[in-house]
């Protein structure tokens, strides 16, 4: 006998085989996705800290009560008319008249809207002259509109509680 005959007596006689390509993935690569994935959606989920016993801090109620709103009956303040030209670009000119009412959270924000009225009534202004016919068309326009105003004037009035904005009449031309 040869050595290289013993060595096949040792191992069998069988020639020792490769992985395949698909093996590989199968048996090897596949699991080790599978538990990575599994990990990673078990600590995602908050899972993991249930079982090794993490509690979430408890935030502590602020101290501070919110203010209390005004119970009685609505309280609105009529702002001046307003006349402005539209945007146009070069066509026929239009206007736009339009009468205003503001809802406020309680009667003594009335004079402090008074004070601020003229910037109130300059913001109102520069917005309305920027629109265009289009943009004051149907329903989402006038809700968009309603937005931007309540917007200007809730940042014009600070600290004042503007609720709402209520159009008393709009009237292009």
């Amino acid at each position: 006998m040869t050595a290289h005959a013993d060595s096949d007596d040792m191992s069998g006689g069988v020639p020792r085989k490769k992985f395949s390509g698909k093996k590989l993935v199968l048996f090897v690569i596949l699991p080790l996705l599978l538990l990575v994935g599994t990990g990673a959606g078990v600590y995602f989920s908050g899972v993991l800290d249930m079982l090794l016993g993490h509690k979430e801090e408890e935030h502590p109620a602020p101290t501070e009560a919110a203010p209390q709103e005004h119970a009685g009956p609505p309280v609105f303040y009529d702002l001046p008319d307003m006349l402005v030209n539209l945007n146009t670009a070069n066509r026929r000119p239009a206007f736009l008249k339009i009468k205003i009412s503001i809802q406020v959270a309680k009667p003594e924000d009335v004079p402090a809207i008074e004070h601020v009225l003229p910037r109130i009534v300059d913001n109102f202004q520069v917005y309305l002259r920027e629109l265009r016919l289009e943009d004051l068309k149907g329903s989402a326009g006038m809700y968009r509109l309603r937005q931007e105003l309540l917007m200007r004037i809730t940042a014009a009035a600070h600290p004042v509680k503007v609720k709402d904005i209520l159009f008393r009449e709009m009237l292009v031309q």
